[in-house]
């Protein structure tokens, strides 16, 4: 194994996680087929499967960015080392999409494959602890690939530097969107699941409040890492301007989806003012009647349209300001 060029190693290793990665999934389908309380709404193994397969492949494609960075430290930069670099880079990104994608997948997933017959227990362990490693997942291997990767110049037998400033609003500016958006979706399937009815909308605020908290809080980090000043050679701006980059372009999508969210709820509640209980003298046919707004609904069906419009508007804003605010560069 060690004839081999490293970097044709780092190509190579992802690729291998993809085929084992493919024939995971494919046990995965099979265990999935084969049970039967799947087919009752109850535990499915193969939800572990599936996340086995794409920790192989996250976990083979941080490995072999590992290598490729070594390699790319000690070559002139061009050639197969920085093709074995960017390469590596990318599946890195991809793996980490699919983590992303199986999370909010089980999320809405949840919604239609639970019953009154699940105590706490099934669902910490068929659906909150799933999201919980997945999550955690996402945030190792976007650390240990963006923030905390050493190239291959520096003592293997040296002691562990510690965190630089820059390092630690770095990683607070990529890991604390993720938290915060894992912490909002447990929590609106645990209201859902202790409620057993869909989730009101004013638990959607909460959530889109918790995601708007987060993407905020991450971008003022990542403002700040940027900022830092670092005390090695070679400061990773780079990295820092991507964790700034990362938390605008969720800002960007956050205020899409809330708005489109807010837009759809104040529909809703508008039509709640409408009834077809009325009919027509002559032909007996219903025809709408319109209500007049009461409190009670516009605290429960228009406010909280009106609240999300509001977070939208104002998260993107302050995402915004703080990614561009001025700061004082630290010591």
């Amino acid at each position: 194994m060690n004839r081999i060029p490293l970097p044709n190693r780092a190509i190579a290793l992802p690729l291998i996680g993809l085929v084992l990665t493919w024939a995971l999934f494919m046990i995965g389908q099979w265990v999935s087929m084969s049970s039967a309380e799947s087919y009752n709404n109850g535990p499915n193994p193969s939800i572990y499967v599936y996340l086995a397969a794409l920790a192989v492949a996250a976990v083979s494609s941080l490995i072999g960015q590992t290598w490729a960075v070594e390699a790319h430290s000690k070559s002139d930069g061009e050639g197969i080392e920085r093709a074995a670099h960017r390469f590596t880079n990318l599946t890195v990104v991809l793996s980490l999409a699919a983590l992303v994608i199986f999370v909010f997948g089980n999320f809405m997933g949840s919604f239609n494959t639970t019953n009154d017959k699940n105590n706490l227990l099934d669902n910490l362990v068929w659906i909150y602890l799933p999201i919980i490693i997945a999550t955690g997942l996402v945030i190792y291997v976007l650390l240990r690939a963006f923030v905390f990767q050493r190239d291959g110049n520096h003592d293997k037998d040296a002691a562990k530097p510690k965190m630089s400033e820059q390092q630690k609003a770095l990683a607070l500016g990529y890991a604390i969107p993720i938290l915060t958006t894992a912490f909002a979706i447990i929590l609106g399937l645990a209201i859902y699941q202790t409620t057993r009815t869909n989730l009101q909308i004013w638990v959607w605020v909460i959530i889109i409040a918790i995601v708007g908290y987060g993407v905020v809080m991450g971008t003022h980090f990542a403002s700040k890492a940027k900022t830092a000043r670092q005390a090695a050679p070679k400061p990773k701006t780079a990295l820092a301007a991507g964790a700034a980059n990362l938390n605008f372009v969720l800002s960007i999508v956050f205020g899409g989806v809330v708005s489109i969210m807010a837009f759809a709820f104040g529909n809703e509640a508008m039509s709640k003012l409408q009834t077809w209980t009325a009919y027509a003298p002559t032909s007996g046919e219903q025809y709408p009647k319109v209500m007049a707004p009461s409190w009670k609904w516009l605290f429960e069906e228009l406010a909280p349209a009106k609240v999300l419009l509001l977070l939208a508007v104002i998260g993107v804003y302050l995402a915004i300001t703080e990614r561009h605010r001025k700061r004082e560069n630290n010591a």
